[in-house]
């Protein structure tokens, strides 16, 4: 069973997940022939996920096993159990419960396609939208506090397996830094009367200098403190405290948004390992005028070393201005 234990000195939750460590793991000679029926995520292979939660294809199809283009399976090595009951314990300097929550993947094609930008608008708007449908079912079902969706591309950045997907795990309690966002979001409300991400969001698009993209609905830039090069921020020009809030018009846009921005990066850092994380409202409140959703991109073009873990601050070896400049440059 999977274990959160809490840092006494910092307040921060560790997940002990044994379990983890059994999972398959892509190697060159795996990935090469995956075509040959040794992916679980290929089409044909259903029979190795767990049965799937959701299942989408287009609107015209009934998916089944034969023609669907995302589905969402749980997780068969989840860092977290879903169950109705979990035991606190504590033990003074000491706080522990067991590993309770949700864990699943979001298994993006049924094509073994290994780099999202690769993917159709149409195919990542229908991966957003299975974003949007879990979110609203751990939203109603009314047991866990957080919902984080994660991806991971490259072994670099943490994916064990190739083929295209991302992870959804839904937590007892908000993470420290989703709620640090929210806490500083609330201090800016206060005193500004405004939303500091919507403040963010209009004085980018009027300096321009770290704008990456733009269209009515999204900005994309890189963040004027960017922790790594090449950092990149997805935000929505509207104020949308719940992604899943968002319209059908909201979807498409952000599907271009974020597919160019990947082809941009790729084409700019050469394909680089990435980790991608939806920052939302917690499933636990309501939509709210002092925090704001948005997607974070952090290319792994760097590993982080003693002066980082030692400090909790990040040395970044190219300006947000001109990783945007770089960026804005790329060839389309």
């Amino acid at each position: 069973m999977p274990e959160f234990r809490k840092d006494p000195l910092v307040e921060r939750w560790v997940i002990i997940a044994s379990e983890r460590a059994k999972r398959p793991r892509d190697t060159p000679e795996r990935d090469s022939n995956a075509a040959l029926g040794g992916c679980p995520f290929c089409v044909g292979n259903e029979r190795m996920t767990p049965p799937p939660v959701l299942v989408l294809a287009d609107d015209n199809v009934q998916p089944d096993e034969a023609n669907w283009l995302v589905r969402v399976v749980p997780n068969k090595y989840p860092a977290l159990i879903d169950q109705a009951v979990w035991d606190a314990r504590t033990g003074a300097p000491y706080s522990s419960m067991e590993g309770a929550g949700a864990h699943e993947v979001v298994i993006e094609s049924p094509r073994h396609v290994i780099n999202m930008a690769a993917l159709s608008v149409t195919e990542i708007e229908l991966v957003l939208h299975a974003y949007r449908r879990r979110l609203l079912f751990w939203r109603g079902a009314g047991r866990w506090r957080y919902a984080l969706i994660y991806k991971n591309q490259g072994v670099e950045a943490g994916a064990t397996l190739a083929h295209g997907h991302s992870q959804i795990t839904a937590l007892p309690m908000v993470p420290k830094e989703a709620l640090e966002e929210i806490e500083a979001g609330k201090k800016y409300f206060a005193s500004a009367g405004r939303c500091a991400y919507c403040d963010m969001a209009l004085r980018e698009s009027e300096i321009g200098a770290r704008v990456v993209a733009e269209n009515d609905r999204f900005i994309v830039f890189c963040p004027f403190a960017s922790r790594v090069a090449g950092e990149t921020w997805v935000v929505p020009k509207r104020h949308l405290s719940c992604f899943e809030s968002g319209s059908k018009e909201d979807f498409l846009a952000l599907a271009r948004s974020l597919r160019e921005t990947l082809i941009r990066l790729n084409r700019r850092f050469y394909e680089p390992p990435f980790n991608y994380f939806l920052h939302n409202n917690p499933l636990s409140e309501p939509a709210n005028d002092y925090y704001h959703w948005h997607l974070e991109i952090l290319p792994r073009r760097q590993q982080f070393a003693g002066f980082e873990l030692g400090s909790g601050c990040y040395m970044n070896p190219l300006a947000p201005e001109e990783a945007a400049r770089l960026l804005r440059d790329a060839v389309l």
